[in-house]
Protein backbone atom coordinates (compact mmCIF):
# COMPACT_ATOMS: atom_id res chain seq x y z
CA UNK A 1 0.00 0.00 0.00
CA UNK A 2 1.38 3.41 -1.01
CA UNK A 3 0.74 6.56 0.97
CA UNK A 4 1.20 10.20 0.17
CA UNK A 5 1.87 12.93 2.72
CA UNK A 6 0.23 16.21 1.76
CA UNK A 7 0.42 19.68 3.28
CA UNK A 8 -2.62 21.91 3.54
CA UNK A 9 -1.86 25.61 3.61
CA UNK A 10 -5.02 26.83 5.37
CA UNK A 11 -6.09 25.30 7.71
CA UNK A 12 -2.54 24.18 8.46
CA UNK A 13 -2.46 20.37 8.42
CA UNK A 14 -0.52 17.31 7.28
CA UNK A 15 -2.61 14.53 5.72
CA UNK A 16 -1.72 10.91 5.05
CA UNK A 17 -3.50 9.75 1.88
CA UNK A 18 -4.00 6.21 0.59
CA UNK A 19 -3.10 6.69 -3.09
CA UNK A 20 -5.32 3.80 -4.21
CA UNK A 21 -8.54 4.81 -2.46
CA UNK A 22 -7.98 8.53 -1.86
CA UNK A 23 -8.89 8.06 1.81
CA UNK A 24 -7.21 10.76 3.89
CA UNK A 25 -6.48 11.04 7.59
CA UNK A 26 -5.01 13.94 9.52
CA UNK A 27 -1.47 13.20 10.72
CA UNK A 28 -0.80 16.67 12.18
CA UNK A 29 -3.70 18.94 13.09
CA UNK A 30 -1.60 22.12 13.41
CA UNK A 31 1.50 22.09 11.19
CA UNK A 32 2.43 25.73 11.86
CA UNK A 33 1.93 28.90 9.80
CA UNK A 34 1.65 28.18 6.07
CA UNK A 35 3.40 24.79 5.60
CA UNK A 36 4.98 24.36 2.18
CA UNK A 37 7.62 21.62 1.70
CA UNK A 38 7.67 18.06 3.07
CA UNK A 39 9.96 15.03 2.88
CA UNK A 40 10.42 11.66 4.59
CA UNK A 41 14.04 10.83 5.49
CA UNK A 42 15.24 7.85 7.57
CA UNK A 43 11.75 7.21 8.88
CA UNK A 44 11.11 10.78 10.00
CA UNK A 45 8.79 13.40 8.51
CA UNK A 46 10.26 16.88 7.97
CA UNK A 47 8.49 20.00 6.70
CA UNK A 48 8.94 23.73 6.27
CA UNK A 49 6.65 26.61 7.15
CA UNK A 50 6.53 29.98 5.44
CA UNK A 51 5.82 31.80 8.70
CA UNK A 52 3.21 34.37 9.70
CA UNK A 53 2.77 36.94 6.91
CA UNK A 54 1.58 40.52 6.94
CA UNK A 55 -1.95 40.60 5.53
CA UNK A 56 -5.15 38.57 5.60
CA UNK A 57 -5.23 35.29 3.64
CA UNK A 58 -9.03 35.28 3.47
CA UNK A 59 -8.95 38.64 1.70
CA UNK A 60 -5.76 38.51 -0.37
CA UNK A 61 -4.95 34.84 -0.86
CA UNK A 62 -1.38 33.56 -0.58
CA UNK A 63 -0.08 35.69 -3.46
CA UNK A 64 -1.23 38.90 -1.79
CA UNK A 65 0.56 38.35 1.52
CA UNK A 66 3.92 39.74 2.65
CA UNK A 67 6.22 36.93 3.83
CA UNK A 68 9.36 39.06 4.18
CA UNK A 69 9.60 38.68 7.98
CA UNK A 70 12.10 36.09 9.22
CA UNK A 71 9.69 33.74 10.96
CA UNK A 72 9.68 30.64 8.76
CA UNK A 73 10.57 27.26 10.21
CA UNK A 74 11.79 23.69 9.75
CA UNK A 75 10.10 20.96 11.77
CA UNK A 76 10.15 17.20 12.35
CA UNK A 77 7.78 14.52 13.62
CA UNK A 78 7.57 10.74 13.71
CA UNK A 79 5.27 9.05 11.17
CA UNK A 80 2.81 8.25 13.99
CA UNK A 81 2.41 11.97 14.73
CA UNK A 82 4.50 12.04 17.91
CA UNK A 83 7.84 13.61 18.80
CA UNK A 84 7.37 17.07 17.27
CA UNK A 85 10.43 19.30 17.31
CA UNK A 86 11.76 22.46 15.65
CA UNK A 87 15.09 22.08 13.87
CA UNK A 88 16.26 25.66 13.30
CA UNK A 89 16.28 28.64 15.67
CA UNK A 90 13.54 31.24 15.44
CA UNK A 91 14.50 34.03 13.05
CA UNK A 92 17.00 31.95 11.03
CA UNK A 93 14.66 31.42 8.07
CA UNK A 94 12.49 33.88 6.16
CA UNK A 95 10.08 31.82 4.03
CA UNK A 96 10.50 28.04 4.09
CA UNK A 97 9.59 26.53 0.72
CA UNK A 98 10.35 23.18 -0.90
CA UNK A 99 12.33 20.66 1.12
CA UNK A 100 14.35 17.59 0.15
CA UNK A 101 16.70 15.25 1.95
CA UNK A 102 19.50 12.81 1.22
CA UNK A 103 21.58 10.78 3.64
CA UNK A 104 21.68 12.65 6.92
CA UNK A 105 21.13 16.11 5.44
CA UNK A 106 18.12 18.27 4.59
CA UNK A 107 18.03 20.95 1.88
CA UNK A 108 15.41 23.69 1.50
CA UNK A 109 14.67 26.89 -0.38
CA UNK A 110 13.97 30.18 1.37
CA UNK A 111 11.92 32.30 -1.03
CA UNK A 112 12.04 35.83 0.37
CA UNK A 113 15.40 35.02 1.95
CA UNK A 114 16.74 34.29 -1.57
CA UNK A 115 18.68 31.28 -0.27
CA UNK A 116 19.07 27.53 -0.49
CA UNK A 117 20.18 26.11 2.84
CA UNK A 118 21.22 22.74 4.22
CA UNK A 119 21.56 21.19 7.66
CA UNK A 120 21.89 17.78 9.26
CA UNK A 121 18.66 15.99 10.16
CA UNK A 122 19.18 17.04 13.78
CA UNK A 123 19.31 20.71 12.76
CA UNK A 124 23.06 21.17 13.22
CA UNK A 125 25.76 22.18 10.69
CA UNK A 126 23.49 24.67 8.92
CA UNK A 127 25.00 26.26 5.81
CA UNK A 128 23.78 28.39 2.90
CA UNK A 129 24.55 26.78 -0.46
CA UNK A 130 22.97 29.58 -2.51
CA UNK A 131 22.67 33.10 -1.14
CA UNK A 132 21.56 36.37 -2.71
CA UNK A 133 20.70 39.72 -1.18
CA UNK A 134 16.94 39.70 -0.47
CA UNK A 135 14.68 42.10 -2.34
CA UNK A 136 14.84 41.05 -6.00
CA UNK A 137 11.99 38.66 -6.97
CA UNK A 138 14.20 37.23 -9.73
CA UNK A 139 16.40 35.72 -6.99
CA UNK A 140 13.59 34.13 -4.96
CA UNK A 141 14.33 30.40 -4.55
CA UNK A 142 11.39 27.98 -4.37
CA UNK A 143 12.01 24.42 -5.56
CA UNK A 144 15.05 22.33 -4.64
CA UNK A 145 16.42 18.91 -5.57
CA UNK A 146 19.73 17.21 -4.88
CA UNK A 147 21.77 14.66 -6.82
CA UNK A 148 24.36 13.59 -4.27
CA UNK A 149 25.66 10.79 -6.50
CA UNK A 150 26.88 13.29 -9.11
CA UNK A 151 27.34 16.21 -6.72
CA UNK A 152 24.70 18.70 -7.90
CA UNK A 153 22.06 20.84 -6.29
CA UNK A 154 19.14 22.07 -8.44
CA UNK A 155 16.69 24.85 -7.63
CA UNK A 156 14.04 27.09 -9.16
CA UNK A 157 13.86 30.87 -9.09
CA UNK A 158 10.27 31.63 -9.99
CA UNK A 159 10.55 35.33 -10.79
CA UNK A 160 7.62 37.74 -10.39
CA UNK A 161 4.09 36.33 -10.35
CA UNK A 162 2.99 35.36 -13.89
CA UNK A 163 6.13 37.14 -15.11
CA UNK A 164 7.57 34.57 -17.53
CA UNK A 165 11.05 35.04 -16.04
CA UNK A 166 11.39 31.81 -14.08
CA UNK A 167 14.57 29.73 -14.16
CA UNK A 168 15.88 26.30 -13.21
CA UNK A 169 19.50 26.34 -12.08
CA UNK A 170 22.14 24.02 -10.66
CA UNK A 171 25.53 24.22 -9.01
CA UNK A 172 28.09 21.77 -7.61
CA UNK A 173 27.22 20.69 -4.09
CA UNK A 174 30.85 20.73 -3.02
CA UNK A 175 33.43 22.40 -5.23
CA UNK A 176 36.80 20.59 -5.14
CA UNK A 177 39.91 20.71 -7.28
CA UNK A 178 38.60 17.79 -9.33
CA UNK A 179 35.51 19.87 -10.25
CA UNK A 180 37.24 23.22 -10.70
CA UNK A 181 36.39 23.25 -14.41
CA UNK A 182 32.66 23.46 -13.65
CA UNK A 183 30.92 26.84 -13.42
CA UNK A 184 29.60 28.00 -10.06
CA UNK A 185 26.01 28.20 -11.34
CA UNK A 186 24.42 26.88 -14.52
CA UNK A 187 21.08 28.12 -15.85
CA UNK A 188 19.39 25.08 -17.37
CA UNK A 189 16.02 26.57 -18.38
CA UNK A 190 14.94 30.20 -18.39
CA UNK A 191 11.97 32.37 -19.37
CA UNK A 192 9.61 29.87 -17.75
CA UNK A 193 6.20 31.09 -16.54
CA UNK A 194 6.75 30.49 -12.80
CA UNK A 195 8.50 27.20 -11.87
CA UNK A 196 7.83 25.93 -8.35
CA UNK A 197 8.64 22.43 -7.05
CA UNK A 198 11.35 20.12 -8.43
CA UNK A 199 12.11 16.41 -8.30
CA UNK A 200 14.78 14.28 -10.00
CA UNK A 201 13.88 10.80 -11.21
CA UNK A 202 15.30 8.35 -13.76
CA UNK A 203 17.35 10.92 -15.68
CA UNK A 204 14.65 13.62 -15.74
CA UNK A 205 13.91 16.83 -13.88
CA UNK A 206 10.20 17.16 -13.08
CA UNK A 207 8.71 20.50 -12.09
CA UNK A 208 5.40 22.22 -11.49
CA UNK A 209 4.71 25.66 -12.93
CA UNK A 210 2.03 27.92 -11.48
CA UNK A 211 2.44 30.71 -14.04
CA UNK A 212 -0.03 31.84 -16.68
CA UNK A 213 -1.25 29.37 -19.31
CA UNK A 214 -0.86 27.80 -21.74
CA UNK A 215 2.66 26.91 -20.52
CA UNK A 216 1.87 27.70 -16.89
CA UNK A 217 -0.25 25.72 -14.44
CA UNK A 218 1.40 22.62 -15.80
CA UNK A 219 3.48 19.57 -14.88
CA UNK A 220 6.72 19.47 -16.87
CA UNK A 221 9.84 17.43 -17.32
CA UNK A 222 13.14 17.65 -19.18
CA UNK A 223 16.14 15.35 -19.51
CA UNK A 224 18.91 16.23 -17.05
CA UNK A 225 21.58 17.88 -19.22
CA UNK A 226 25.27 17.09 -19.20
CA UNK A 227 27.57 19.51 -17.30
CA UNK A 228 27.92 22.95 -18.91
CA UNK A 229 24.95 22.17 -21.18
CA UNK A 230 21.59 23.92 -21.35
CA UNK A 231 18.37 22.00 -20.75
CA UNK A 232 16.37 21.17 -23.88
CA UNK A 233 13.23 19.39 -24.95
CA UNK A 234 10.91 20.56 -22.19
CA UNK A 235 7.85 18.30 -22.15
CA UNK A 236 4.49 19.34 -20.70
CA UNK A 237 2.89 16.26 -19.14
CA UNK A 238 -0.35 17.83 -17.90
CA UNK A 239 -2.24 21.14 -18.12
CA UNK A 240 -5.12 22.80 -16.34
CA UNK A 241 -4.00 23.03 -12.72
CA UNK A 242 -5.19 25.87 -10.52
CA UNK A 243 -1.86 27.24 -9.26
CA UNK A 244 0.20 24.01 -9.40
CA UNK A 245 2.52 23.61 -6.40
CA UNK A 246 3.68 20.24 -5.05
CA UNK A 247 4.75 17.10 -6.87
CA UNK A 248 5.84 13.59 -5.96
CA UNK A 249 7.06 10.99 -8.46
CA UNK A 250 5.80 7.45 -7.89
CA UNK A 251 8.43 5.33 -9.65
CA UNK A 252 6.63 1.98 -9.28
CA UNK A 253 3.33 3.35 -10.58
CA UNK A 254 5.05 5.38 -13.32
CA UNK A 255 3.04 8.43 -12.36
CA UNK A 256 3.36 11.84 -10.73
CA UNK A 257 1.11 13.28 -8.04
CA UNK A 258 0.49 17.03 -8.29
CA UNK A 259 -1.20 19.38 -5.80
CA UNK A 260 -2.62 22.84 -6.44
CA UNK A 261 -4.11 25.75 -4.53
CA UNK A 262 -7.67 24.69 -5.37
CA UNK A 263 -7.16 21.80 -2.92
CA UNK A 264 -6.95 19.10 -5.59
CA UNK A 265 -4.36 16.33 -5.82
CA UNK A 266 -4.14 14.70 -9.25
CA UNK A 267 -2.38 11.59 -10.52
CA UNK A 268 -0.67 12.17 -13.87
CA UNK A 269 0.54 9.00 -15.66
CA UNK A 270 3.92 9.08 -17.33
CA UNK A 271 4.24 8.08 -20.99
CA UNK A 272 3.88 4.32 -21.23
CA UNK A 273 2.18 3.94 -17.83
CA UNK A 274 -0.96 1.81 -17.41
CA UNK A 275 -2.45 4.40 -15.05
CA UNK A 276 -5.17 6.84 -16.05
CA UNK A 277 -5.14 10.50 -15.08
CA UNK A 278 -7.50 11.11 -12.19
CA UNK A 279 -8.21 13.15 -9.09
CA UNK A 280 -6.85 11.31 -6.06
CA UNK A 281 -8.28 13.62 -3.39
CA UNK A 282 -9.86 17.04 -3.05
CA UNK A 283 -9.78 19.25 0.03
CA UNK A 284 -11.49 22.44 1.15
CA UNK A 285 -8.30 24.43 1.40
CA UNK A 286 -5.18 24.98 -0.72
CA UNK A 287 -2.64 22.14 -0.87
CA UNK A 288 1.13 22.59 -1.16
CA UNK A 289 3.95 20.08 -0.60
CA UNK A 290 3.74 16.34 -1.33
CA UNK A 291 5.95 13.40 -0.39
CA UNK A 292 5.75 9.64 -0.91
CA UNK A 293 5.92 7.52 2.23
Amino acid sequence: MTYLLALQLVPSRIYRIDTSTGQAEVLVEDAGPFPDGIIVVDGMVYWTTMGDPVGDFTLAGEAGLDFSRSNGGLHAIRPDGTGFRDLVPEGSMTTGKQLTGHGHRLYWSDREGCRVTSCRTDGTARADLVSKEPGDPLDECVGVAVDEQHGWIYWTQKGPSKGGLGRILRAPLDRTDSRADLPDVETLWEDLPEPIDLELSDGYIYWTDRGAGPEGNTLNRGAIPEPATKGAGREILAHGFKEAIGLAVDVEREAVFVSDLSGTIRLVPLPGSNEEERTVAAFEGPMTGLAMC
